[in-house]
């Protein structure tokens, strides 16, 4: 999934149902997703912006005319990856139907051409009305996923079809919409990433240009398809994650000690981190003035992934190899020398790769297959490798 394809539009409509989405707007954010309320004016008679604010942690808008100098209609549609409407009611569909962009929400909708999903909400007999059914099949001929609302007791003594579905329901319809798939439900992946560094002085170090970007796509991903996801994270920020447990960690030894607590109740390990060869023999706890700051001497840092697959059981273990020549051979020679079963490797040469957005490079499995890939978003890479780890589980 593309970095947009986590940016989801919840618009919510005015019905009573309106409250009820505050549920939903929590599980699409369990799923790892980012959720932007967008309400229509009338629906703050049902739920205030302040709850939804709170609950996003984003602005709720409602209007195009507020803050106009972000541009907020066209600037929001960019952004996301999906749009959920719920509830939609008989009103809001009709607007969506004819073209109407007389809010916010509505000219976002205009605006946007990413996946949209409708989940009304109203009484029966508005459902039923050959009017609302007409808008129904016009916005479906479109390729809008419309719900049908379920069956069952409405606000005061009606009862029939016209119901806010559960929420289940809601998010079922939801992945089937997006592909995003739960295949790693109840499964523990745990995740390095980020560069270790290793202390000269108090203000210098051994460090290296890795961001960490790749390890947080892995980790997000793994979280959408229903992973336990542990994140080992040397020298990043790593405070806009939510849902993901989190080890800080700073030098090599640090990070051994976290893949030594969490390794054993481990199904998947990605080793993504950039992590040092050597450290200083000694560190000292002054700064070395600049005339006495002639050489280092260096001892090796241990191997964490070979250690590890010393004590390996029925973990599938990734790993990841940057390299400025002889790629294949030198992966290869990784991948059977460190027990991995699968390996991606790339060219770093003049720094390609770190900091990108974008990444390209081989996947080398276990039994002798190669992947190559072209240039693709870490993201995208980060579901291909689970792929390949979650065949590799069986």
């Amino acid at each position: 999934m593309s970095s947009t394809s986590r940016e989801v539009i919840l618009g919510v409509g005015a019905g009573i149902a309106a409250y009820k989405s505050a549920d939903l707007l929590r599980r699409l954010q369990e799923r790892g997703y980012s959720v932007t309320v967008i309400p229509t004016p009338a629906s703050l008679n049902f739920v205030g912006s302040a709850t939804w604010e709170a609950l996003s942690g984003r602005p709720a808008p409602t209007q195009v005319w507020e803050n106009v100098h972000e541009v907020a209609h066209i600037s929001l549609a960019q952004k996301a990856g999906y749009f959920i409407i719920a509830p939609a009611t008989a009103d809001l569909i009709a607007r969506i139907a004819i073209g109407r962009a007389d809010d916010l929400l509505t000219n976002l909708i205009l605006a946007s051409d990413v996946p949209k999903m409708l989940v009304p909400a109203m009484h029966p007999k508005m459902w039923n009305d050959p009017a609302t059914q007409a808008n129904i099949q016009t916005l479906r001929n479109r390729g809008f996923i419309v719900m049908d609302p379920d069956h069952g007791r409405l606000t005061g003594n009606d009862s029939g079809q016209g119901r806010f579905p559960e929420t289940a329901r809601i998010v079922e319809n939801f992945d089937a919409m997006t592909g995003h798939k739960q295949d790693l439900r109840g499964k523990n992946v745990l995740i390095t990433a980020g560069g270790t560094r290793e202390a000269i002085d108090p203000v210098r170090f051994i460090g290296n240009k890795s961001s960490g970007k790749q390890g947080i796509a892995l980790a997000r991903a793994a979280q959408l398809r229903g992973a336990n996801v542990h994140l080992i994270a040397a020298n990043m920020d790593t405070s806009y994650l939510s849902g993901i447990s989190i080890t800080s960690v700073e030098s090599a030894r640090d990070m051994q000690a976290a893949l030594n607590l969490e390794f054993t109740s481990t199904d998947i390990l990605i080793m993504c981190a950039a992590v040092a060869d050597a450290r200083p023999v000694q560190k000292l706890t002054e700064k070395i003035k600049k005339a006495f700051f002639t050489s280092i001497e260096l001892e090796a840092n241990p191997d964490l992934l070979a250690e590890l697959s010393v004590t390996k059981t029925n973990q599938v273990m990734v790993g990841f190899a940057a390299e400025t020549s002889n790629h294949i051979e030198s992966a290869r020679s990784k991948l059977t020398g460190k027990g991995l079963d699968i390996i991606y490797v790339n060219d770093v040469s003049g720094g390609a790769i770190f900091g990108k957005d974008v990444t390209h490079g081989t996947i080398l499995l276990r039994n002798g297959e190669e992947i190559a890939l072209k240039e693709v978003s870490k993201d995208a890479l980060s579901d291909v490798l689970l792929d390949h780890a979650i065949r590799q589980l069986g």
